[in-house]
């Protein structure tokens, strides 16, 4: 069976191509699966908006009010990056619901990617750092209130710690949040995880894969999970302008093998998204976003 992916045209928020958050990079993504093979009849599904109930789980509700009216105060949308116009509410509506899709496609076939998400600088009452609403959280909370799952794992591994996901997540006892990160990176005030580990700069591909390495074991020791949120950030990157590690393509590429690989032997479902990535190359971005979907369809 193919690779289940979620996609949606609106992914793209029309941003100018000058813009620090590379927003024509989801387009490209998806040509670039088209020319891999993975985007294919049977492989795609198309999510609706997050309906406001759903994103009230995670999210106070006057912030999630504000965000669907397009009435974000100011002061929260410099925070976020940009304003929160119709197509960039509507992308946050979409972007969530994605990735709530493809965990219970990934609860359904073993492993799922969406082509966004990893929206993981949203706290539980605003947004930050490019995120509107954090669809991680959204999602484990919305299984957890359905009873689909009893123990969520999210796996970030994005250059910037997970600083949301840590705030909104904090008090949900059946959900562990492990962040690997750049030390010296954004945000200035972390929020702590369960488990945070903090990368010096220019930490390279044999550094960083065996710090990894001996995590993931850790990790599948603290109890059986019945679905990982792993969210597969590109800007580990040498290449990244926002990111101050200096992983190779070879290391992303083993990386994703290495998280996918070790959760799936143990039959635990995983959920892809592919966190950030800021390169000026949008293509070469694209590509490195790739890799995720080409490591995790051969585990479909």
């Amino acid at each position: 069976m193919p690779l289940q992916i979620v996609h949606h045209p609106d992914y793209d928020a029309g941003f100018a191509v000058n813009h620090r958050f590379p927003m024509s990079k989801y387009p490209l993504l998806m040509e670039a699966l088209r020319l891999r093979g993975l985007a294919v009849a049977g492989a795609l599904s198309m999510p609706e908006p997050a309906p406001a109930a759903r994103l009230k789980l995670a999210h106070a509700a006057d912030y999630v009010d504000q965000v669907i009216a397009c009435q974000v105060p100011a002061k929260i949308e410099r925070e976020i990056g940009f304003p929160i116009g119709p197509r960039v509410s509507l992308r946050a509506q979409l972007a969530t619901a994605g990735t709530v899709l493809a965990a219970r496609l990934a609860l359904k076939h073993g492993i799922a990617c969406n082509t966004a998400g990893g929206s993981h600088h949203a706290r539980r009452a605003q947004g930050a750092g490019f995120c509107t609403f954090n669809d991680v959280a959204v999602a484990a909370l919305a299984l957890l209130a359905e009873g689909a799952v009893e123990n969520v794992l999210v796996v970030d591994l994005d250059v910037h710690q997970g600083d949301g996901t840590a705030d909104i997540l904090k008090d949900e006892p059946r959900a562990f949040t492990f962040s690997m990160h750049g030390e010296r990176n954004y945000p200035v005030r972390k929020i702590a995880s369960n488990l945070d580990v903090a990368l010096p700069d220019g930490t390279g591909d044999d550094a960083y894969l065996r710090r990894l390495a001996d995590i993931l074991p850790d990790l599948s020791r603290q109890r059986h999970w019945d679905i990982v949120f792993y969210n597969a950030g590109v800007d580990v990157h040498a290449e990244d302008r926002l990111g101050r590690l200096a992983l190779a393509d070879n290391g992303l590429r083993a990386r994703e093998d290495m998280v996918i690989g070790h959760f799936r032997k143990q039959g635990v479902p995983l959920c892809g998204l592919i966190g950030g990535g800021y390169s000026t190359d949008v293509s070469a971005l694209a590509a490195r976003h790739a890799i995720l979907f080409e490591v995790a369809s051969r585990y479909a």
